[in-house]
């Protein structure tokens, strides 16, 4: 009998060792931590393996490893410029987007206004904005410009604004009509648009890949990069009677400070400002945690990176992940092979792998100085670090020092 029971012993020991190391391990070696799980399969945009759970990365020799304390649901490091995706986690998980949708608003939207346009908000306009949203503080009957409205939405995530926004373009419906036809053709398949600011609703999701879509598409617009680039601005406040003074009964419009939530930009709240940044926009609602995607630039290299959700506790996880991810993908920038390719629109003519657009030679170099840039994906110029802007014709970036550097765009306010 002893010996029975000890063989027993022994085989129970042995099957929970089979159990343990044969066992699907978890992304980056980490046990279950009661967080939802991906789907077993997702879509394969821009390549088969970004379809898969887990972590997705090609190490060549003497590349480094990826960061150990990463945490999100899903994220996803990519060369702006090449469309090379270097790594990826979940990349096609569809969750809550939260305020980096926004992204998708201002590259569908921005182009039909110009900055210099004004309009006198009307009660109506902020119809539907949801409890609990942030806000840059406009006020109805008062006269903003188009500009004033994008400071609103890029710094301060102002769903405010984009219900203005939106009630020009046609309302908000109108918007979402149009958010979604573009997130289509920017081939966003992951992407189902409910509102236009990324509050949170039923069936409203995106991706980490398709996130990076909208803000590879944004920043070929000079608008668009300017705005995300910008740290402070003042904002217009509320027209009041002058109670005092030889202007008593006059009435004067002030202003007051804003600041970009983008703290990898600012360096606020014990976050450290992040060398290079040049944008691009974050998030965060109760269903979607927080979210950010940014761009920044090292040594000539434009690199993408976007998060979605982590959930370690620590401290603007958000944030800090993201730039490790950045230093990581700076430094294995060329010691990978890539697992994916950021998709071109259904539009783009342009031969060049993970092309935004088409054109050639003087034709691309002319679309580099139109300032808007229409929603097509054609032509794409980046402005970051080093003051540099980066055209993209047929697959392949021309170096045109045409842009401010994104530190000095941050400590001015942008004038019409």
């Amino acid at each position: 009998m002893p010996a029975l029971r000890k063989a027993a012993l022994l085989l129970a020991s042995a099957t929970m060792l089979t159990l343990s190391t044969t066992a699907p391990a978890l992304a980056d070696d980490k046990p279950d931590d009661g967080q939802p799980k991906p789907p077993s399969s997702m879509s394969t945009v821009g390549g088969a393996r970004l379809g898969k759970p887990g972590t997705q990365v090609r190490l060549k020799q003497g590349a480094p490893v990826l960061p150990k304390d990463l945490s999100a649901r899903s994220w996803m490091v990519s060369d702006a410029e090449s469309g090379e995706v270097l790594a990826a986690h979940n990349a096609h998980w569809r969750l809550p987007p939260a305020s980096t949708l926004k992204m998708l608003f201002a590259d569908t939207v921005l182009p039909k206004f110009p900055k210099s346009q004004k309009h006198e908000v009307k009660l109506s306009d902020l119809e539907g904005v949801g409890a609990g949203s942030s806000l840059v503080g406009i006020k109805e009957n008062e006269t903003y410009t188009v500009h004033d409205l994008w400071l609103g939405v890029f710094l301060r995530s102002g769903n405010d604004a984009v219900h203005v926004l939106s009630a020009m373009n046609d309302g908000v419906q109108q918007t979402v009509k149009d958010m979604q036809e573009h997130a289509e053709e920017l081939q966003a398949l992951d992407t189902h648009v409910v509102s236009p600011d990324g509050y949170d609703e039923k069936g409203q999701v995106s991706s980490a890949y398709d996130l990076t879509l909208f803000a590879r598409s944004g920043l070929q617009k000079k608008d668009f990069r300017e705005y995300c680039s910008t740290a402070t601005a003042q904002f217009p406040g509320e027209t009041k009677k002058i109670t005092k003074g030889k202007d008593k009964g006059k009435t004067k419009r002030g202003s007051f400070g804003i600041q970009n939530t983008n703290r990898l930009l600012t360096g606020a709240d014990g976050v450290s400002a992040y060398k290079g940044i040049a944008g691009v926009k974050n998030g965060s609602t109760t269903n979607a945690g927080n979210t950010f995607t940014g761009v920044a630039e090292r040594d000539g290299k434009v690199l993408l990176v976007t998060v979605m959700n982590p959930s370690s506790g620590e401290p603007h996880a958000v944030y800090k992940e993201t730039a490790r991810l950045l230093d990581w993908g700076f430094e294995a920038a060329d010691k990978v092979e890539p697992v994916g390719e950021l998709v071109a629109p259904k539009g783009a003519t342009g031969s060049g792998k993970g092309a935004p657009g088409g054109g050639k030679g003087d034709a691309a170099a002319k679309m580099a100085h139109t300032s808007g840039g229409g929603s097509s994906g054609m032509g794409v110029a980046l402005g970051v670090a080093g003051g540099v802007v980066l055209l993209l014709g047929a697959g392949a970036f021309v170096l045109r020092r045409r842009m401010p550097l994104p530190g000095q765009a941050g400590r001015r306010t942008p004038r019409d």
